[in-house]
């Protein structure tokens, strides 16, 4: 067996893997309780390939966790690192993580898996850096009073689990909705 055939069933592998993730984001976040059989016919392969990959929907359902965590840390680091107007900056996030949809990825899973120390440790430090950047958008005066971190994610939260026809509409009726809600929306 050469080198380039190895390299293309990785490659296979990481394609079908793409496929299975993005089918169970699909299925799971509308309904977590949906079984694994659902998530292979969306994906359009047999419920063994998912079960090579991950040995339970359990764990499945971490890997999605663990992935919008991810993306939510790198855009919050992203925005902490960015100097310039700081509505701009917090205005920008909140599009990305809204686009991104981590609160459905992170929040309407949780409680269907149970968490490792590494989710654990990602969901500390995404409150820490959260925190961290609201208080900075917040000192700027850029939030409206009275508003708390809680309230971000909270508001996150509801709007994670809105969906209208189509997922473009659906990203932009969501940024709107968690924009004015800050005030940060430009008149």
């Amino acid at each position: 067996m050469d080198d380039r055939s190895l390299s293309g069933r990785r490659a296979q592998a990481a394609a079908n893997d793409e496929v299975i993730l993005r089918a169970a984001r699909d299925v799971l976040i509308l309904d977590p309780t949906a079984p694994i059989a659902a998530v292979a016919e969306r994906a359009g392969v047999g419920i063994s390939a998912i079960y090579r990959r991950y040995p339970s929907k359990e764990a499945l359902v971490g890997t999605l966790c663990a992935i919008g965590q991810d993306v939510y840390l790198e855009e919050v680091e992203r925005a902490l690192s960015q100097a310039g107007d700081p509505r701009e900056v917090w205005v920008e996030w909140l599009r990305r993580i809204v686009e991104a949809d981590t609160h459905a990825l992170v929040v309407r899973l949780a409680g269907t898996f149970t968490p490792t120390p590494e989710h654990l440790e990602r969901a500390e430090r995404m409150r820490v850096l959260g925190i961290k950047l609201f208080d900075r958008t917040k000192g700027a005066g850029v939030l409206r009073p009275g508003l708390t971190f809680v309230d971000i994610g909270l508001l996150l939260e509801m709007v994670s689990s809105a969906r209208v026809s189509a997922a473009s509409l659906t990203v932009k009726a969501r940024a709107r909705v968690v924009l004015r809600s800050m005030s940060v929306a430009r008149a």
